[in-house]
């Protein structure tokens, strides 16, 4: 991103999602990123694909589907949207700004590994795209605040434009899911620890064949300070720089010296 930071009303914006091209979150965020500028694409997958990663499509064509001017869908990942959107759909003219979400479901911790919603801007962040993940922390059960989501969205995006970001690195946003008054703030922290999978249920089918379902529950640490889960369990907005690297400095350091 310019050091000056991007003027959002000049801004090409790319939207896109992981919960698939008619999700609410997606509307919603396409209606946040056209308050800001008035050229605005979408290109997001066909069907939900929470839990993709940071997956390419190697084995199978693609196909996008053209729904309007500014409007598409591909029967692919998170991170193939966004390949194909920047490389394809939008090659005259690449996005200065990606937007993945918002995700019905908060995005922290351990979860990043697995999201494709904060893997559609990994890869934008990969095409040198600054780019901003976007989650709402509501619960399987409970009730989005979708409203509370677009408030926080405009609120957050225009103060992350505002500023130059550091090479490799995206943001990742959690919304708190509350009403928009019982938001606290906006809060800068690292992530989390949470690790999906605890309620791992064995089961049979009908033909006597074992079966495995991996549920919602996740392990996570809601106490440890100036973490994302943290933040998010006291009504805050989490941002999370998260970069690219994922190297271990240290331990480099230590296996340098092992290995001279």
């Amino acid at each position: 991103m310019p050091a000056a930071g991007l003027d959002l009303a000049q801004a090409r914006i790319l939207v896109t999602n992981d919960d698939g091209i008619r999700a609410e979150g997606l509307a919603l965020l396409e209606r946040v990123a056209r308050s800001f500028s008035k050229d605005v694409w979408v290109v997001a997958p066909e069907i939900e694909q929470s839990g993709a990663g940071h997956s390419l499509t190697l084995r199978v064509p693609l196909r996008i589907r053209k729904i309007t001017r500014r409007r598409f869908a591909v029967d692919g990942t998170p991170t193939d949207c966004v390949l194909l959107a920047v490389r394809e759909i939008m090659r005259d003219r690449k996005p200065h700004l990606v937007l993945s979400g918002i995700n019905r479901g908060g995005n922290m911790g351990e979860d990043v590994t697995y999201s494709g919603t904060v893997a559609a801007a990994m890869e934008g962040t990969l095409l040198d795209v600054p780019s901003i993940a976007l989650s709402l922390a509501v619960s399987t059960e409970g009730r989005p605040a979708w409203d509370a989501a677009e408030r926080w969205s405009v609120a957050v995006i225009r103060r992350l434009a505002a500023i130059e970001w550091p090479a490799h690195t995206l943001m990742n946003v959690n919304i708190p899911n509350l009403p928009v008054d019982k938001i606290t703030g906006i809060a800068a922290v690292r992530q989390g620890r949470r690790k999906i999978g605890g309620d791992l249920v064995a089961a049979t089918d009908p033909r006597g064949r074992p079966y495995y379902w991996i549920g919602p529950v996740r392990e996570e640490d809601t106490k440890e300070p100036g973490t994302d889960i943290h933040a998010v369990t006291r009504g805050a907005v989490a941002v999370t720089p998260i970069h690219l690297d994922f190297t271990d400095g240290p331990a480099l350091s230590r296996l340098q010296g092992v290995f001279a």
